[in-house]
């Protein structure tokens, strides 16, 4: 009985986490942004030869957003071979924080794209109140469908996404 909750409960959270369509932004927002190496970077640089995007905010604090990132990392060179997907990590930590993004990343040799957001422009441009909070992106830009929270597994779902806006089944 336990058994049959505990899968229960991970179908419906992969159905509705996966599922929330975006309603009330369809393509991100230009906010200014900046580089782990402090150089500026503007969201509408946001870009993958039309191949699909993950965008993922986080913050040194919250330990799902690490656990997430940690997983997509592992996949990451898989999934670009097969896909061609690129992930890009906003960190909403403070200007105070900051300065410990770099050696977080650097200690657990995450791959992808790293960009600050310590004033949180851009995390209230997408409407993000939770983190983490995850946006599927088509080749074009547009936002195919975003989750927050983080369980384990939850990684392959949103690739089962990713595999089909490749066009790969």
């Amino acid at each position: 009985m336990k058994n049959l909750f505990i899968v229960l409960t991970f179908c419906f959270l992969s159905v509705t986490s996966f599922s929330q369509e975006a309603t009330t932004i369809s393509k991100i927002p230009s906010v200014s942004l900046k580089t782990l190496d402090g150089k500026n970077f503007n969201t509408n640089q946001i870009s993958n030869d039309g191949k699909p995007i993950i965008l993922s905010f986080w913050a040194l604090w919250c330990k799902p957003c690490q656990k997430e990132l940690d997983a997509f990392n592992e996949l990451y060179a898989e999934w670009q071979k097969e896909t061609g997907v690129k992930i890009y990590a906003v960190s909403i930590d403070d200007s105070r924080s900051t300065a410990k993004v770099l050696p977080l990343v650097d200690g657990k040799s995450w791959e992808f794209e790293v960009l600050l957001d310590p004033n949180s422009d851009f995390k209230r441009a997408m409407n993000v109140n939770m983190i983490p909070h995850t946006f599927l992106l088509d080749g074009n830009g547009n936002i195919v469908s975003q989750h927050t929270s983080y369980f384990e597994g939850s990684e392959l779902e949103l690739y089962k996404e990713v595999k089909k806006l490749a066009g790969i089944k």
